[in-house]
C-alpha cells in the first residue's frame, strides 16, 4: 500500500476496505476499525493532504459511496456538504416544533417493537396508555409495531389523542395504523428532542438496545438537571428489577453513581399507578390545568392534528 500511494475507501457495513490497486482493479481487505475507515491513507506524510487525495479518481463502485447519513459523522467534510447537513437539521427542528406545538401534554410510551398483540407486555402498555388518555394526555411514541403500537392503540381505543415521531430507517417496518399525527425525522437525535421535549412523563415498557438507549439518556437529563425531574416509570417489574439491583449494588457501591439517583426511576406493574403518578406530576409539579388550549394561526400556517377515527 505504501509504494502504491493508496487510498482506502470503505465498503458500507464497514465490515471491508475495498483498496484500489496501481493496475485499476481493487482488492478487498479486513476493516480495522472505525478510526482506520475515518483517516485517508497517505504513503508520504509529507504530501500536502488535497494534493495526496488528488491522485486518486473518485470511487465509481457504487459499495464505494457513502450514504449522507454515514458521511454525516466520519470527520469533516467538504463545506458545501456540512452546510447542506446543517440546514436538513434546522428544518426538521423547525418542522417538528411547528406540527408538536398543539397537541397538548404528552406522555412517551418507549418499549420493544418485537411483541406481538398476545403478548403481556404488549396488553401492558395498551391498558395503560388508554388510562393515560383518559386522564387528559396524549400519548406520543416512536410510531413502530410492538409496544409502540399498543400504546397507541390504547389511546386511540380510548378516545385520547394518538401521535408519534418517527425515523425514517432503510429496514423501519413502517408506521403502526393508529396514529392521529405522524411527524417522520431523518436523524436520531432530533427525533429524541421531540419525544422528550412535549413529555412530562416517561412510561418504559421492556425493550431492548433502543429503549435502553432512550431511558438512560432520559435519565442522565434529570440527573445532570438539564430538564427538570420528569416521572421515568418502569412498568414490568420482573424485566426490570435485575437491573435496579444492578445499579444499587454495584453502580451506586462502586461510586459511579449517586445512592439517590436509582430513585428517579419508579417500578410499578400497575397500569392505574402508573397514570396516576403521571397525573399528578403534571398538576403539580408543572402546573397543567384542564381547559381549553392554544389554537393554530392559520395565519402562520399552523395546523392542529387532523382526527382521522
Amino acid at each position: 500500500m505504501g509504494k502504491d500511494r493508496s487510498i482506502a475507501f470503505p465498503v458500507v457495513g464497514f465490515q471491508a476496505w475495498k483498496v484500489p490497486r496501481s493496475d485499476g482493479a481493487f482488492t478487498q481487505v479486513p476493516a480495522v476499525s472505525v478510526v482506520d475507515i475515518r483517516s485517508w491513507y497517505r504513503a508520504d506524510p509529507s504530501t500536502p493532504y488535497d494534493a495526496g487525495m488528488s491522485k486518486q479518481p473518485p470511487p465509481t463502485d457504487p459499495t464505494m459511496i457513502h450514504p449522507p447519513e454515514l458521511r454525516f459523522l466520519e470527520g469533516p467534510q467538504n463545506r458545501k456538504f456540512e452546510l447542506g447537513r446543517l440546514l436538513r437539521i434546522s428544518a426538521e427542528f423547525l418542522r417538528g416544533f411547528r406540527r408538536l406545538h398543539f397537541v397538548g401534554p404528552c406522555v412517551t410510551v418507549f418499549g420493544s417493537a418485537r411483541f406481538e398483540e398476545d403478548n403481556r407486555w404488549y396488553q401492558l402498555a395498551r391498558e395503560t396508555s388508554g388510562l393515560l388518555a383518559r386522564c387528559g394526555f396524549t400519548v406520543m411514541t416512536g410510531g413502530g409495531p410492538g409496544i409502540m403500537e399498543a400504546a397507541n392503540r390504547g389511546a386511540r381505543e380510548a378516545g385520547g389523542r394518538s401521535i408519534a415521531a418517527t425515523i425514517e430507517l432503510p429496514h423501519e417496518q413502517g408506521s403502526n395504523p393508529y396514529l392521529d399525527l405522524e411527524i417522520p425525522f431523518h436523524y436520531f437525535f432530533v427525533r429524541k428532542v421531540m419525544l422528550v421535549k412535549y413529555s412530562y412523563a416517561f412510561i418504559v415498557m421492556p425493550g431492548g438496545f433502543g429503549t435502553m438507549d432512550e431511558l438512560w439518556e432520559i435519565a442522565t437529563l434529570v440527573q445532570t438537571r438539564k430538564v427538570r425531574n420528569f416521572p421515568i416509570i418502569l412498568m414490568g417489574r420482573e424485566y426490570w428489577e435485575p437491573m435496579i439491583d444492578f445499579l444499587r449494588e454495584r453502580m451506586v457501591s462502586e461510586g459511579t453513581i449517586s445512592p439517590d439517583d436509582p430513585d428517579h426511576l419508579i417500578l410499578t406493574d400497575d397500569p392505574e399507578e402508573a397514570a396516576r403518578i403521571a397525573t399528578g406530576t403534571g398538576l403539580s409539579q408543572f402546573g397543567l390545568t384542564y381547559g381549553p388550549q392554544a389554537e393554530p394561526n392559520p395565519l402562520l400556517l399552523e395546523r392542529a392534528i387532523v382526527d382521522r377515527r
